[in-house]
C-alpha cells in the first residue's frame, strides 16, 4: 500500500491533498524616477576618469560655451538698453517731445500761444524760442554751433540744462547779454566762464550792397555738461530778446518745444496741443524727428541678440557631442545595469541629468557673471581703457561720456529660459541612444 501511494504520487506529496505552488514574484519595476542612485551615476559621470579626459574637455568647452553665450547675451542686450535709454532721455531733456511749429504767418503771438499748450492735461512745458546757426570762435578755435534764444525761466526748468551747470551761473541771465555753452565746446575753444565768444551769423544786417555777417561778442555766463558729446560740443543759450534781436526775430520766435510727463503718448497730445494752439501749426513729434536713429538702434539689437545666441546654440551641440562619446565609452556600465535591472528609463534619466547639468550650471554662471559686468561696466571700461592705453568708448562716436547699462527683467528672464530649454533639449537624443542600448550588443565582446 505504501509502494502504491509512493507511486501515485512520485513527488512525495501528501495524499488527498494537492501541494500549494508558491507564487511567482513579480519583475523588478526599477527604481523611482530620478532616484538618488540615478543621480549618483549622473554626477559620477561627470567627473571623468583619466582615460575619460577628452570627454571631459568637451563638456567643458560647452559649459564654458553656455556661461560666456549666456553672460554676453545679458551684457550686450543691457548694454543696448541703457544706450537707447541715456540717448533717449538726453535727447527728450533738450529738444521736448513735441515741437509746434508755425503755418501762414509768424508766431508773433507765441506768449498766448505757449500758455494755452501749458494749460494742456499732461504737458509739462511749452517753451518759446529762436534757433539758428552761428560760427562760433575764441582766440584759439573756431567751430560751428546751434544757438537757441531762450527765457531764462524756461532754461533752468530744462533738467538737462538746470541741473547740469559746471562753471558759472544762470542767475541774470535775461538782463544780461551772456550766453550759456557746453563744456565740450568749451574744453574745444579753450574758454572758462567769463571769458568772451565770438559768434559769427552769416544773416545780419540787410544793406544795400546785400546781407552782411553779424559779428558780436557775447560773456560766457554759464557752462553746462549734459553728458552727451554732440550736444556739449554743440548748443549755445542765449536770451530770447538777444536772439531775437541777433537773428533779426523781432517780436517772433521759431517755433514752441513741448515737454509732456509721457513720450509714449504723442498721438494723444499731438491732438491737444493742435486744439490748444488755436491757430494754423505744424507738429512734429520727437519719432518723427529721430525716427532713423531710433529704427537703426532697434535693428542692430535685434541683429545682435540673433547672432550671440548661436554662442549658446553651440555650446548646446558641444553638450550633444559629448554626452555621444560618453554613451559609446560607458556601453559596458550601461549593459551591465540593464542586467542588474535598471530600465530603459533610468538609463535615459541618468544620461539626461548628465548633461542638463552642464548646460543649467553653465547658464547661472553665465547669468552671475553677466550681472557682476553689468552692475560694473563703466569701472571695466575705464581699467580696459587704461590697460591698453586707449579710448574703448569714444564720445565722438557713441555721443555719450559714458557706458551704460540697464539690464530689462523680461529679457534678462528670456535669455536664462531660452538657455535652459537648449540644456534640457540637448543631451535628449544621446540619453535615448543610451536608452535603446541592446546590453547583449554591450557585453558581447567584453
Amino acid at each position: 500500500m505504501a509502494f502504491k501511494s509512493a507511486a501515485k504520487n512520485p513527488a512525495g506529496k501528501a495524499s488527498g491533498k494537492e501541494a500549494v505552488r508558491p507564487k511567482a514574484t513579480s519583475e523588478p519595476s526599477g527604481t523611482r524616477p530620478f532616484s538618488a542612485f540615478e543621480w549618483m551615476l549622473s554626477l559620477r559621470y561627470l567627473r571623468a576618469r583619466r582615460k575619460e579626459g577628452f570627454i571631459s574637455v568637451i563638456a567643458g568647452f560647452s559649459f564654458l560655451g553656455i556661461m560666456l553665450g549666456v553672460a554676453t547675451l545679458i551684457i550686450v542686450m543691457a548694454v543696448m538698453n541703457g544706450f537707447r535709454t541715456e540717448l533717449l532721455s538726453k535727447i527728450l531733456g533738450l529738444n521736448g517731445h513735441l515741437l509746434v511749429q508755425p503755418i501762414d504767418s509768424p508766431l508773433t503771438d507765441y506768449e498766448a500761444v505757449a500758455m494755452r499748450i501749458a494749460g494742456v492735461p499732461g504737458i509739462k512745458l511749452a517753451v518759446p524760442l529762436i534757433e539758428g546757426q552761428a560760427l562760433a570762435s575764441s582766440a584759439f578755435n573756431a567751430s560751428g554751433v546751434l544757438v537757441r534764444g531762450i527765457s531764462e525761466t524756461n532754461l533752468r526748468a530744462l533738467p538737462s540744462i538746470g541741473s547740469n551747470i559746471r562753471e558759472g551761473t544762470l542767475q541774470g541771465f535775461d538782463q544780461g547779454e551772456g550766453i550759456a555753452i557746453g563744456k565740450r565746446l568749451a574744453d574745444q575753444l579753450s574758454l572758462h566762464a567769463g571769458d568772451n565768444m565770438t559768434l559769427v551769423s552769416p544773416r545780419g544786417a540787410v544793406t544795400p550792397m546785400g546781407t552782411s555777417p553779424r559779428i558780436k561778442a557775447y560773456r560766457i555766463a554759464a557752462i553746462f555738461e549734459i553728458g552727451m558729446s554732440e550736444y556739449d560740443g554743440a548748443f549755445v543759450f542765449m536770451p530770447l530778446p538777444e536772439a531775437q534781436a541777433y537773428f533779426n526775430k523781432d517780436g517772433d520766435v521759431t517755433a514752441i518745444e513741448v515737454y509732456t510727463d509721457n513720450a509714449d503718448a504723442m498721438d494723444k497730445y499731438r491732438a491737444a496741443v493742435q486744439q490748444a494752439a488755436q491757430r494754423p501749426v505744424y507738429i512734429v513729434d520727437w519719432r518723427q524727428r529721430n525716427a532713423t536713429f531710433f529704427n537703426a538702434l532697434q535693428v542692430e539689437r535685434n541683429v545682435m541678440f540673433l547672432i550671440l545666441t548661436l554662442i549658446v546654440v553651440v555650446a548646446a551641440f558641444n553638450i550633444v557631442s559629448g554626452l555621444n562619446m560618453l554613451v559609446k565609452d560607458k556601453g559596458r556600465d550601461i549593459g551591465i545595469l540593464r542586467t542588474m535591472g535598471a530600465s530603459r528609463g533610468a538609463i535615459m534619466r541618468i544620461f539626461l541629468v548628465t548633461g542638463a547639468a552642464i548646460g543649467v550650471v553653465g547658464t547661472l554662471a553665465g547669468f552671475l557673471l553677466g550681472l557682476v559686468v553689468c552692475l560694473n561696466v563703466e569701472e571695466i571700461r575705464q581699467f580696459i581703457s587704461w590697460l591698453t592705453a586707449t579710448e574703448l568708448f569714444s564720445p565722438e562716436l557713441y555721443y555719450l561720456s559714458r557706458l551704460p547699462a540697464e539690464m530689462n527683467a523680461g529679457e534678462t528672464t528670456s535669455v536664462v529660459i531660452m538657455a535652459l530649454v537648449l540644456s534640457f533639449l540637448a543631451p535628449l537624443y544621446p540619453s535615448w541612444r543610451a536608452a535603446r542600448l541592446d546590453p547583449v550588443e554591450a557585453l558581447r565582446y567584453e
